[in-house]
């Protein structure tokens, strides 16, 4: 962990990222690509310091609006537990009266479930959770440090019984790991059960940049091997890795998803996680 003093903490569209790296070891991580232009080790995380401050006179500032993380950094990474930067931001974030999503993988976020629903209540709280594999065994090889699919599902259905809208990423669906009709149908069975009002996927495969490429084929020697010959003989340097059954699997993904009356494109959910409440109060202090 290292701390910098940062120019800014919100971006023209209320994006918040509180931290830059990650420690929970996802083999498939874009944000390791090089184009993002980290200059340190991924794992060594990079705290902006300032933040708050720099939240709270933005927020000073703005009308209200949603304020999304987790873009970039699942901002409940495990030293969240420790600086609790997030919780102090929610904090604000509730107080000057705006809404809140955020993209995690992580039963880190039930720590703050009394704020999230104190700002649901006063205007909209939305949490996204990603989701893979529904095998708890191969979870924590595709994401090491992070809680398994099943932990993240009762994490999905404490929010529902709390009253707390959810949406899942269902993505990357990695060729020849877990790109199985077994494993999407699990999924969605889950997300049904889980309530969860919106499932996002960009289609059954991953994509791969500079940076990320390589820690993935890395990965796949250690776990897969193998399987990192029959990559490049397919995908060559490609960036979009459509898995091969990809059509049939997005069959299933938007039948059974219309089917139960779940929103399933992107563009329509993303409209849904920035819509501000109309009828929401505000109290924003002076």
């Amino acid at each position: 962990m290292h701390y910098v003093t940062s120019k800014g903490i919100l971006s023209k569209n209320n994006g918040m990222n509180l931290y830059r790296g990650c420690t929970h070891g996802c083999i498939y991580c874009d944000s390791r690509s090089k184009v993002y232009g980290m200059n340190h080790k991924f794992e060594d995380i990079e705290v902006k310091q300032n933040s708050l401050d720099l939240l709270k006179k933005e927020l000073r500032r703005r009308s209200p609006a949603m304020i999304g993380t987790g873009a970039m950094t699942d901002p409940y990474i495990p030293l969240e537990s420790q600086l609790e930067y997030v919780r102090k931001s929610l904090k604000l974030i509730y107080d000057y009266g705006f809404g809140f999503t955020c993209i995690t993988k992580s039963d880190l976020i039930l720590r703050d479930l009394e704020m999230l629903k104190k700002i649901n209540e006063k205007t909209k709280a939305v949490v996204q959770m990603t989701l893979t594999t529904a095998d708890d065994d191969l979870c924590r090889i595709l994401e090491r440090d992070v809680c398994p699919t099943s932990r993240r599902i009762e994490v999905l259905n404490i929010l529902k019984r709390e009253g707390i809208p959810t949406v899942v990423w269902l993505c990357p669906i990695l060729p020849y790991i877990n790109d199985t009709e077994e494993n999407i149908n699990s999924i969605l069975d889950m997300c049904i059960d889980s309530g969860v009002k919106g499932i996002i996927c960009f289609g059954m495969g991953l994509t791969l940049r500079d940076g990320n490429r390589e820690y993935f084929y890395s990965k796949l020697d250690e776990s897969f091997p193998g399987l990192k010959e029959k990559y490049i003989e397919r995908f060559h340097n490609s960036y979009s890795l459509p898995s091969p059954r990809e059509k049939q699997l997005m069959d299933i993904f938007n039948k059974r998803t219309s089917s139960e009356g779940i929103l399933n494109n992107p563009d329509e959910i993303f409209r849904y996680l920035h819509e501000f409440p109309q009828k929401s109060y505000q109290s924003k202090l002076i």
